[in-house]
């Protein structure tokens, strides 16, 4: 399932002309629109399902397959996770990272290795970077411009600004 990313998931039915309600995990609802088919993780493997309709209801989508016409036909599909193909993924702009690329990434700082990032809090003021560092420490980056000199995802590095004064150690 490398190549597939998970973009929602179905948490019931709607109404009984075979239409479900489904909880975005994207931020970009709007990619819905543009798509053909989905990928639903359904017996144990990813099934191929071509969208008829959609509509937004709130904070969530509701979806019609195709030769999914009843409240019994989509009844099954509750609670299994949505996938898309990598190609199927919103262009991003320059130095916009989808957070599954940044997951892994090596931290380095003064030029030496720091840690590993494991995961990416997100806050209306700014994402924050869940670091494992060398010595099996977590630490909490800001993902602002005062602290990333640069990001490399083809190399899978995130490079911290040098003159940093956050790892300092402040305690005597």
């Amino acid at each position: 399932m490398d190549n597939f990313f998970l973009v929602a998931e179905i948490s019931s039915v709607y109404n009984k002309d075979g239409f479900v309600s489904a909880k975005v995990f994207s931020d970009f609802p709007e990619r819905f629109f543009n798509l053909k088919n989905v990928f639903v993780d359904l017996f144990g493997g990813l099934r191929k399902l071509f969208i008829e309709e959609i509509e937004m209801s709130g904070n969530e989508i509701l979806m019609k397959f195709k030769n999914f016409d009843s409240q019994k036909d989509v009844e099954p599909l509750v609670g299994n996770k949505v996938y898309i193909k990598s190609e199927q993924s919103v262009k991003l702009e320059k130095d916009i990272f989808f957070i599954h690329d940044l997951i892994g990434c090596e931290i380095l700082f003064k030029n030496e290795f720091f840690g590993t990032l494991i995961d990416v809090m997100q806050f209306p003021a700014n994402d924050v970077y869940v670091i494992i560092d060398s010595g099996g420490n977590e630490v909490l980056i800001p993902a602002v411009k005062d602290y990333i000199e640069k990001i490399d995802i083809v190399k899978r590095r995130i490079i911290l600004i040098k003159n940093l004064e956050y790892f300092e150690d402040d305690e005597n």
